[in-house]
């Protein structure tokens, strides 16, 4: 019973087993038991038939039970759960899963496989409500089905939230009819850089990269996600990050004259969209677009952050309509364009979401999230101003620094986050006053994709970690997690998750001798620390214009 991830808030167990059939009925409010059936699809569970005897399997609905949260009983005899809602039979469903013998993840039941599970009570719900990860589909595309495979995985792990990246200087990802240049031109780059680190000679691969989710496609990740407990939280980064909207429409940039290609090298880029009244038009449209496709959008990320202003500064147009909307300073017109995109979208019943840059300027909307990625003093700052705050620091949420300072790990941006890393975390840090930690509404780990081509090493990059992020979030601590782990490892090796073996990668993991090696210390997450520390200090005197 140790090899629970996340581990339940309270587990009792007794004597015995419960054996499964295959098509067993399961009875209950039909919600509930489509939930628990998704969870379980190597059982292929049926609904009761007319006539037949009572089921086995029952579930209720228990409206003392918070949301998320499940009571599961089983004995010799029967399989009973309680939940909330339809989210907390699922995750009895996957608790249920974890029970069974390892070959439940797989695709299709095996023959000779006993699916039996242990006598045992378990009372469950969450610590935090926003379980999640960021995807950054924007420096490398990523198919629908990648996607779709992504939030099965996250479902497994009792995560919530999907953080969609789909634009950034790399690529814009989404269908946009009202702007159709936005897909056509800025969907993809004539190649990528092979050298990301500063220093080297420049170097490209020559191979064009792209693509782009109809909004046909982004109706269906959202329906397959809220069928499974996801919630899709799209980002169009802006103002800066914006080489693939200018490449499409160059008029809305800063600096019109200009031309832009979609970028095919890594870092800040000084590419920046104007904040006159034609790109707020522009985007409240786009905007409209991707919620109309996801239908409801509880959140939408706008970004916010490494806006380089010095074009803003350099236009007497955007100069002369600061002074008109009566701001000091280009950073306070960053923050105004920023506040009126919030406002557009809380028309539309979405709460808007920035990266930490944006509370900097002390203007933003008293319900926009706050994704504090310098780190918990930032955070903290964020929520004692009234801010609800998702944790997303560097260290130890950003999956792109690699497991170890090794050569042998594929390239990576820098060293090390190691699983025991993540599992020591605190999204709300026990020094905290209990009125700021309640602020805290959870964390997610961020998978930037610089160096993350392909699905296979988004796997290696995002498992066990993400495991670790699952147990934190839900569980409230690491107790048990690393005990639980070697058991888990066989239950993603039944599922086919290429992760990193706790050991060190396997010899087609490593990074080899080209291109994509690893470079021990090239950059350090201390020293990525110390520069960050350094922002956020600088910060509490100035404006942003990073």
């Amino acid at each position: 019973m140790s090899a629970l991830i996340p581990r339940p808030r309270a587990v009792r167990t007794s004597p015995g087993s419960f054996e499964f059939t295959r098509r067993e009925p399961v009875s209950g409010p039909a919600d509930l038991t489509d939930a628990v059936r998704l969870a379980l699809p190597a059982l292929d569970l049926t609904g009761r038939a007319v006539g037949a005897p009572e089921p086995r399997i029952t579930v209720e609905r228990d409206k003392d039970l918070g949301p998320e949260s499940y009571a599961l009983t089983v004995t010799p005899e029967a399989v009973q759960i309680r939940a909330g809602d339809a989210t907390g039979a699922l995750y009895a469903g996957q608790t249920l899963r974890q029970l069974l013998p390892p070959d439940a993840y797989r695709s299709s039941a095996l023959p000779g496989v006993r699916w039996s599970v242990p006598c045992v009570s378990v009372e469950d719900g969450p610590r935090f409500s926003w379980r999640g990860a960021h995807l950054d589909v924007s420096r490398h595309f990523l198919p629908k089905r990648e996607v779709l495979r992504m939030i099965d995985l996250l479902a497994v792990h009792k995560l919530n939230r999907l953080h969609l990246h789909l634009a950034d200087d790399q690529g814009w990802r989404v269908e946009s009819r009202a702007y159709p240049l936005l897909h056509e031109v800025g969907s993809h780059r004539a190649q990528t850089t092979t050298r990301p680190f500063r220093g080297q000679e420049p170097a490209f691969d020559g191979t064009p990269h792209g693509g782009y989710y109809t909004l046909a496609d982004l109706s269906e990740i959202a329906e397959y996600a809220r069928a499974r407990a996801v919630t899709i939280v799209p980002e169009i980064d802006v103002p800066g990050h914006a080489s693939a909207i200018l490449a499409a429409y160059p008029h809305l940039g800063a600096a019109p004259a200009r031309r832009y290609d979609v970028l095919d090298r890594w870092g800040i880029s000084p590419a920046i969209l104007s904040p006159l009244p034609a790109t707020i038009d522009f985007l409240s449209a786009v905007f409209g677009e991707i919620i109309d496709a996801l239908g409801a959008v509880p959140y939408f990320h706008i970004g916010g952050d490494e806006c380089v202003l010095d074009d803003w500064a350099a236009s007497g147009e955007i100069e002369a309509y600061r002074r008109s909307l009566g701001l000091g300073s280009v950073g306070d017109l960053h923050a105004w364009f920023l506040r009126r995109l919030a406002d557009i979208l809380a028309e539309r019943g979405s709460r808007a979401v920035v990266w930490d840059e944006a509370f900097v300027s002390g203007m933003l909307r008293d319900d926009t999230i706050v994704m504090p990625w310098r780190g918990a003093q930032v955070g903290r700052r964020a929520a004692e101003a009234g801010h609800d705050i998702v944790a997303t620091p560097v260290f130890p949420l950003y999956f792109d620094y690699a497991e170890a300072g090794s050569a042998e790990e594929p390239a990576a941006i820098g060293d090390a986050i190691t699983v025991e890393d993540v599992a020591a975390f605190e999204p709300a840090p026990s020094s905290w006053e209990p009125e700021v930690a309640g602020r805290v509404l959870g964390a997610q780990f961020q998978l930037w994709t610089e160096r993350i081509p392909d699905a296979r090493t988004l796997d290696y990059r995002a498992w066990p970690r993400g495991c670790a992020v699952a147990q934190v979030t839900w569980s409230g601590g690491a107790d048990g997690f690393a005990e639980a782990l070697p058991a888990h490892l066989t239950r993603l090796d039944a599922y086919g998750v290429e992760y990193r073996p706790p050991a060190g990668p396997r010899p087609w993991q490593r990074g080899g001798t080209g291109d994509r090696r690893h470079r021990p210390g090239a950059v350090e997450v201390g020293e990525v620390m110390r520069r960050l520390d350094a922002l956020t200090h600088e910060a509490d005197s100035t404006r942003p214009s990073i």
